[in-house]
């Protein structure tokens, strides 16, 4: 049986305790497939999104592109090592988690209250980390020096997305309010997204026109590896090779497919083609919205939530176009669309509507309130700290490339004519 809408709090609230008394036995059935999960999250994250980046940047930038995406979830993998999951899940305040699990000291050999060793934990936590950190940072590729990503991304990692993890899912104070979050539909993609939107209005506009886009056959195959291999977020969330992980993976897939030819159809109507590029962008932004809801809507409502959300971003990304330059449509596909999915939860999780229903003592206007507060302090929280951190490299190290970098594209480096701008 799935469980009720409550649950995922519940469980947030059991990983927040110390790591003593053990109430459950090892099940390397479970292990294993936290550990499949958390390489196919990786899998969306490198490759898919570095394919993605590069295919949708200008003809000159697409290797500064899987560079910049590369570099970034290199120094968030390493930055949740040292310091980032213990900030989002070590015993702490309901603002921050502590130290006690600094450089990955003290782990457990069983995660309290799971079946699977807290280090299986933390490798499909850190896939979320750098999933949300390469997303964000394609919305600045081929403007910013690779340096400066090398040094932001780290920072940002401990000042926006540990503390937001910690709310949500560390047990935080936004979980013991009642906000909701399954998979990442506010942590990574809200987040993502709205950090996405601080960095391109940080950057500003490319110094010339050059055109994006320059090889979609890159962008389709890396959106392809990224739909494919987010399914190990919403399966591994179930934190166990359950009935609700396959529930969460087809929904993920029905939600998927929806918003993909939604999208479509919305071009259709405002009088453009639908194109391939387009339709990948459509299943993104289906993914993004049911990631907050996979394992708690029916197959109906998952369907529903993707469509509304590949609406809404598709609208919203002709708009975002016209005041930042975002060749990927970040804000808009991850940013909006998981928005969607967020305030869509409290509405498709009833029965009525095919969804597994409230616990008793929770009613539809309480969550959907819950969900509204939680959306709006991660949105927030999202631009003002990626802004600060942004500020804050930027004092050391310049974001934008040189005019002549940018003009020429870092990856003249190939043909010998300039080497990386790490200045």
């Amino acid at each position: 049986m799935r469980p009720a809408l409550a649950l995922p709090v519940l469980a947030a609230l059991l990983l927040a305790q110390p790591a003593t008394a053990q109430v459950a036995a090892p099940d390397s059935g479970d292990t294993g497939w936290m550990i499949a999960c958390a390489l196919l999250l990786l899998l969306a994250a490198l490759p898919g999104l570095m394919l993605r980046h590069a295919g949708l940047a200008n003809v000159r930038h697409g290797l500064a592109a899987m560079a910049q995406t590369l570099v970034a979830g290199a120094t968030i993998l390493l930055g949740w090592g040292l310091a980032g999951y213990s900030l989002a899940y070590a015993p702490g305040s309901e603002w921050l988690g502590g130290g006690s699990n600094l450089l990955l000291a003290n782990l457990a050999p069983l995660r309290d209250g799971l079946t699977v060793p807290e280090s299986a934990f933390v490798l499909f936590q850190m896939g979320f980390a750098v999933l949300a950190g390469a997303i964000s940072v394609g919305a600045i590729a081929g403007r910013a020096r690779l340096g400066w990503v090398a040094a932001f991304a780290p920072l940002w990692l401990l000042l926006v997305f540990a503390p937001i993890t910690h709310w949500m899912w560390g047990g935080g104070w936004l979980a013991q309010l009642g906000a909701m979050d399954f998979a990442g539909g506010l942590v990574v993609h809200v987040l993502a997204g709205f950090s996405a939107l601080a960095l391109a209005l940080v950057a500003g506009r490319p110094r010339d026109a050059q055109g994006g886009g320059h090889a979609h056959i890159l962008a389709i195959a890396g959106g392809a590896l990224f739909w494919v291999g987010y399914a190990g977020a919403v399966g591994g969330w179930a934190l166990g090779a359950t009935d609700d992980a396959a529930t969460a993976i087809l929904n993920l897939f029905f939600a998927a497919c929806a918003a993909s030819l939604g999208w479509a159809l919305v071009d259709r109507l405002l009088g453009a083609h639908a194109s391939a590029t387009g339709l990948l962008s459509g299943a993104i932004a289906g993914l993004a919205a049911i990631s907050a809801s996979a394992a708690l809507v029916g197959t109906g409502g998952a369907m529903l939530v993707g469509l509304a959300a590949a609406i809404i971003a598709r609208i919203g990304a002709g708009f975002a176009s016209a005041w930042i330059d975002d060749p990927a449509h970040i804000f808009a596909v991850h940013g909006l669309g998981g928005a969607t999915g967020a305030l869509l939860l409290p509405l498709f999780v009833l029965p009525l509507l095919g969804g597994v229903g409230f616990d008793a003592g929770i009613t539809a206007t309480a969550s959907l309130l819950a969900q509204a507060i939680g959306l709006v302090v991660i949105a927030l929280w999202a631009l003002v700290g990626t802004a600060i951190a942004a500020l804050i490299v930027s004092i050391l190290v310049p974001l934008r490339a040189t005019p002549q970098a940018e003009s020429d594209g870092p990856d003249a480096v190939e043909h010998g004519q300039q080497g990386w701008d790490f200045r």
